[in-house]
């Protein structure tokens, strides 16, 4: 068995220093000639284990770092969307991460984003403290490790540095994790390590290479082993057009050994499998080669993993990015393996619920997970951009309940032709490239409309109220009785069925009036002349007398169960006037059964 190279992925917030961080590492590689030097892979930058102790010097043999990790393999695409578009069955592809903060900003709304991205796919990780060359006072030493340029800071530097290294302790523990500078730090297992660096100036990566170097030999070893004669697995980056080869996959390869020939297979955008023939295997050459040779790719005939390959070979067009990659062999069925590892992302997963779009089958998954995990039903997760057919779905599921009208789409548009369906359609389209903001988004817009529903709910519900007949003020006695009236509680309304003091009915309001105005409704205090029919007065009800608007059994159940607190003072005094009332006739009135 042989033991392959962590694949490390370097996750974080927008502008916090991924790619400049990537930059100096393989910078530092490409000035150095000697030791290993630097290998480049399509969508990787590979460094040997000679070259990180070569640019570690001193600092890597404190560590007492045995030689079992070949090197590391950085994924060249930053980024959490990067991250979870490299998957494999079971979890992300990477091994390790780096979550890279601005020392000055702490956490940002990527920031948490990856953080929970990584919390779901159980990937062990270091934070890197980013840009404490901008810290106040800060003096600059290129390239100096951080224990070399901290300790020649002034006390009130280090003091600043150790302040905001602590918030970002205190984030990381609401979170759920352990973390100490990584000098620090007791036990790696349960903690995590925060390092801080410069990305521009590289103070500190000497410690972010020897620590995940560190990591990878303590705790990985036996993820990281290989057989180098089995059958490549992978996973596919990007297809591209490429000038004299036609379309190719990039593609990383994480197990076995691919060659010149190959027979493999892949997902295609309707979720079937496809096979083609490899016709070539092409690397980028090494970066120190690039800057002088025309050449782009050198030709091989094979490659063992953990490598970064790009792949030309016929029936490539409908591959889609994230897809798995197999070499066929006679050993197992891997036709059934490629559909397992995607029909729990592509299966309609619910009767009804929400339609999810992404752009690849790892970032669908990280959806799908998420929407799951916050008991957030789906009817259709799939890839590619919102089509047709997707809005006809959507409409069908907005019928049956609202808030599943609705489609989330990670990274993908609305198709050129599907534009003019949407805006004709009710359909909500939450569309963006962060995953939990597009889901926030949805949240609070089911939460608008629950609270709409419950508003239109208690609107409708009849609520206590009630009002006195003034003395001297009738005007009739019947066909319909009018009465002068003044509200004591609550809001009374037109059409309201109304009772006495012992239950009985009364009539029914059948309109109010003052000053010639005619009245829907009334607050508390008001007073207008009522017409009620089918009452007559000196039978129904007398001058003087208090009437209440009569509520059902049913609504006082629901006031009682949701909307109590929504009443006023006087409504809630009616209320319980209307229950005794109603219960001297039935003592079971409103009553709540055992299980209710």
């Amino acid at each position: 068995m042989k033991i392959r190279s962590p694949i490390v992925s370097v996750l974080g917030h927008v502008d916090h220093g991924k790619t400049t961080l990537l930059d100096y590492i393989r910078g530092s590689t490409i000035a150095d000639k000697e030791a290993g030097g630097i290998t480049q892979h399509i969508g990787a930058t590979e460094i040997p284990n000679d070259t990180i102790e070569e640019i570690c010097g001193n600092f890597i043999s404190k560590l007492t770092i045995k030689d079992l990790i070949p090197g590391l393999f950085f994924i060249d695409t930053p980024g959490h969307a990067a991250f979870t578009s490299l998957r494999k069955r079971g979890g992300a592809l990477a091994d390790l991460a780096v979550l890279i903060v601005d020392i000055n900003d702490g956490f940002k709304p990527q920031t948490y984003e990856a953080l929970n991205i990584l919390k779901m796919y159980k990937t062990p990780f270091i934070v890197v403290a980013n840009k404490i060359d901008r810290l106040f006072g800060w003096e600059t030493h290129e390239g100096a490790s951080f224990a070399e340029s901290f300790s020649q800071q002034a006390p009130s530097v280090q003091q600043d540095l150790d302040l905001k290294l602590y918030e970002l302790v205190g984030t990381l523990h609401k979170e759920g994790f352990q973390s100490e500078r990584f000098d620090r730090v007791s036990n790696f297992a349960s903690q995590i390590s925060i390092i801080p660096i410069s990305a521009k100036s590289g103070e500190g990566i000497i410690e972010v290479l020897a620590m995940l170097l560190g990591l990878a030999q303590e705790y990985l070893t036996e993820q990281l082993e290989i057989n180098e004669d089995a059958p490549a697995k992978g996973t596919v980056l990007e297809i591209k057009e490429e000038v004299g080869l036609g379309l190719t996959i990039d593609s990383i390869i994480y197990d076995g050994v691919l060659r010149t020939n190959d027979e493999i297979a892949l997902i295609n955008s309707s979720n079937e499998v496809l096979t083609t023939k490899i016709r070539s295997i092409l690397r980028p050459l090494p970066l120190e080669e690039m800057r002088d040779s025309k050449k782009k790719f050198r030709k091989f005939d094979e490659v063992v993993a953990a490598a970064g390959i790009k792949i030309a070979a016929p029936k490539l067009d409908d591959v889609v990015s994230g897809s798995p990659l197999r070499v066929l062999s006679d050993d197992e069925n891997v036709e059934e393996e490629l559909l397992k590892e995607i029909e729990d992302i592509t299966i309609n997963t619910e009767d009804e619920g929400l339609l999810v779009k992404a752009d690849t089958l790892g970032s669908l998954e990280a959806v799908v997970k998420l929407l799951r995990e916050l008991d957030i039903p789906i009817r259709e997760a799939d890839i590619g951009d919102v089509s047709r057919r997707d809005i006809i779905n959507s409409s069908i599921a907005l019928n049956e309940n609202e808030a599943h009208g609705a489609i989330i789409a990670f990274n993908v548009d609305v198709h050129p032709n599907s534009v003019e369906d949407l805006n004709n359609s009710d359909i909500k389209l939450f569309k963006g490239d962060v995953i939990y903001q597009i889901i926030e988004d949805y949240q609070e817009w089911t939460e608008e409309i629950e609270k709409a529903k419950k508003k239109a709910f208690y609107d409708a519900i009849v609520k206590p109220a009630k009002f006195v007949a003034l003395p001297k003020l009738v005007f009739r006695q019947s066909k319909p009785a009018i009465v002068g009236i003044e509200a004591l509680s609550g809001t009374v309304k037109q059409g309201q069925t109304l009772i006495n003091k012992n239950g009985e009915y009364v009539g029914v309001i059948a309109s109010m009036e003052d000053k010639g105005e005619t009245l829907p409704s009334i607050p508390r205090g008001q007073r207008v002349a009522m017409a009620i029919k089918d009452a007559i007065v000196g039978k129904h009800f007398d001058e003087g007398d208090e009437l209440y608007v009569d509520v059902s059994e049913k609504h006082y159940k629901f006031i009682e169960r949701e909307f109590k607190d929504k009443l006023t003072e006087d409504e809630f005094e009616t209320l319980y006037e209307l229950v005794e009332i109603k219960r001297k006739n039935d003592p079971d009135w409103g009553k709540f059964g055992l299980f209710e």
